[in-house]
């Protein structure tokens, strides 16, 4: 067997869970109570962040999220840097049982001008 690529990896999550570009997920959260959280690393969330966005690194997610979310149902907007991660993570929430995932498909840049 041989081994997946990153971009196959990320393609794979895109095609597996809800992508939205920040525009459509700023409307969203206006009426759904959504979280919006940053899986970058802490040193690229200081540098530029995303007003309102919670910061829990992807190496950390599965263990971190729970205090933040315990309900299943919860609406969780996932953004990163260009949106790899971002879909990743989205894809393994998914697997630990939240239902209203979304990944951001779209740069930090874009979730800052929006947020």
């Amino acid at each position: 067997m041989a081994l997946k690529t990153v971009p196959e990896l990320v393609a794979e999550a895109r095609a597996n869970v809800r992508c939205v570009d920040a525009p459509t997920a700023k409307a969203e959260m206006a009426n759904n109570q959504g979280i919006l959280v940053d899986v970058r690393e802490p040193g690229e969330a200081a540098a530029k962040a995303a007003k309102g966005a919670i910061n829990i690194p992807r190496g950390v997610l599965e263990m971190k999220i729970g205090e933040l979310c315990a309900s299943a149902d919860q609406p969780i907007y996932i953004h990163c840097a260009t949106g790899g991660r971002a879909a990743l993570a989205a894809e393994q929430l998914l697997r630990m049982g939240y239902t209203q995932v979304t990944a951001l498909a779209c740069g930090v840049d874009q979730v800052c001008g929006t947020f």
